[in-house]
């Protein structure tokens, strides 16, 4: 038997200093509907997920709950692990960044950049984000504040670090661009990581002074540093893997130099880290670069970035409580946009459910199955034809709300047919005739069904077995008043 084809994708790893809200949800729901549909094309899928457990920013918020930080990261990373059964992921990884086997990848990857002459050590004042955890510089700011943190005060720092020579890797850098075009999606983003580097990366600080930040992964031969929280939770898309001990599943799932196989969603505050930061530390490592880098844009609430202070952060997981997961991985699928910025109030996601779910998908499969309950002999077993080019290459392109389309397009379609060929009526007057058209409606809401899988795990699962058992499920959606 051939070996399946592997698939490997990973979101970023969240900072567990906060629970997770809807703009999050957006990332761990695309990538699952990615990883969902490789593997109904039969291809062996690593999803990994996880938690960035250190940094100042969760060292302070310890200290403010009066915890122990590894107590206060263990709470809030049960919170994340949550979104698995909440919003019925499937990912097979969950990597802590406070797991030994993790700390000692990333020690093991510094090792392999110092050997590389990467790592040297200076004294240094920068401005720092504590809210990025990002140096800043002065063309980066706007008002003298960081544009995605505006409510905190930068911090200035001035101590002894180690850094990582992002310098050296302008040119290699440049050529992987040029070599890999598809690297980063949509191109926009490419665009702004290219204009980045050529405008000359700097070297970027990877310790803290221990006794000033002790919560962090040591580093290698110098008991005064701990890691810079950056450089310690990229090496989480590969420690996951077993690396650097398990080089069969590591190549197996990230690739090889000549072929890279990893896939990374991550959001559009992140295209440094991600596109510059990572692939320079992997090329220093002498690692395989990541294949592909998805961008997604930011969830906005009332045309407003969701804050506390605001009272516009969405709860996802209340959501599901009310209207069930299915529901809330539908809009985030088909009403957010996968690449732009785009705002969910609840007026808009209820407003979508009652006429996209209740009233189209819901109905139709109601109406569908009760013809076939009443009409259909029992053990009828229709066939799902297969997906269309636009479906599929939709998805290949990471246009998750286009793929969806397709299947809303075909729900309509479907409509339109029972009320112009008026089934109902046929089978009435003329009965294998009108059967033969019951069982092609079962054939196309069948196939529906199976396109829903990578979307609507549970309703996917509800319509095929409602068809298998030839009988009217239970309203898959309830209105909604």
């Amino acid at each position: 038997m051939a070996e399946k084809k592997a698939f490997y994708i990973t979101t970023t790893i969240p900072y567990v200093n906060a629970p997770p809200h809807i703009g999050f949800a957006l990332e761990i729901v695309q990538a699952d509907i990615l990883a969902r549909y490789h593997a109904l094309l039969g291809e062996e899928v690593f999803f990994n997920f996880g938690s960035d457990e250190h940094g100042i920013k969760i060292y302070r918020k310890a200290l403010e709950e009066d915890k122990e930080p590894q107590a206060y990261v263990d709470e809030y990373a049960a919170k994340f692990d949550a979104l698995k059964d909440a919003l019925n992921l499937s990912y097979n990884a969950f990597t802590r960044t406070t797991d030994p086997h993790h700390k000692a990848a990333a020690q093991e990857f510094w090792k392999r950049c110092h050997v590389a002459g990467d790592i040297y050590k200076k004294n240094y004042q920068i401005k720092y984000c504590v809210g990025c955890e990002l140096e800043k510089t002065d063309s980066e700011l706007v008002d003298g504040k960081c544009p995605l943190h505006p409510n905190l005060e930068l911090e200035l720092i001035d101590e002894e670090n180690y850094f990582f020579k992002l310098s050296k890797y302008k040119q290699p850098l440049l050529d992987l661009y040029t070599t890999h075009p598809e690297l980063v999606v949509p191109d926009f983003r490419f665009n702004e990581i290219k204009k980045f580097i050529e405008s000359g990366p700097e070297d970027f600080s990877i310790s803290r002074l221990k006794e000033k930040m002790p919560w962090g992964v040591p580093v290698p031969g110098d008991d005064t540093q701990v890691m810079y929280v950056w450089f310690d939770a990229l090496v989480n898309y590969i420690s996951t893997l077993g690396w650097p001990e398990d080089e069969k599943n590591f190549e197996k799932f990230w690739g090889t130099k000549d072929k890279p196989n990893g896939l990374q969603l991550a959001g559009k505050d992140q295209i440094r880290q991600q596109a510059a930061m990572w692939q320079a530390m992997l090329m220093s490592a002498q690692l395989p670069q990541t294949k592909q880098i998805v961008i997604h844009g930011f969830i906005t609430s009332g045309g407003h970035k969701m804050s506390k202070s605001l009272g516009n952060v969405i709860d996802p997981f209340a959501i599901v409580e009310e209207y069930g997961a299915d529901a809330l991985r539908y809009f985030l699928a088909r009403h957010i946009h996968p690449f732009e910025d785009s705002d969910f109030t609840m007026e808009r996601f209820k407003e979508a459910y009652n006429a996209d779910l209740a009233n189209g998908l819901g109905n139709l499969v109601a109406r569908i199955m009760k013809l076939a309950e009443d009409n259909l002999p029992v053990g009828t077993r229709p066939e799902p034809k297969g997906f269309s080019e636009e479906y599929m290459q939709a998805l290949e392109n990471f246009e998750i709300n286009k793929a969806m389309n397709v299947i809303s397009a075909k729900i309509q379609k479907l409509d339109q047919v029972i009320t112009e060929v008026a089934p109902f009526k046929v089978v009435k007057t003329d009965t294998e005739k009108g059967k033969i058209l019951i069982f092609d409606l079962t054939q196309d809401l069948y196939t529906i069904g199976r396109m829903l899988n990578p979307f609507l795990p549970e309703t996917s699962e509800k319509i095929k077995k409602a068809i298998v058992n030839n009988k009217k499920p239970e309203t898959l959606f309830p209105r909604k008043e």
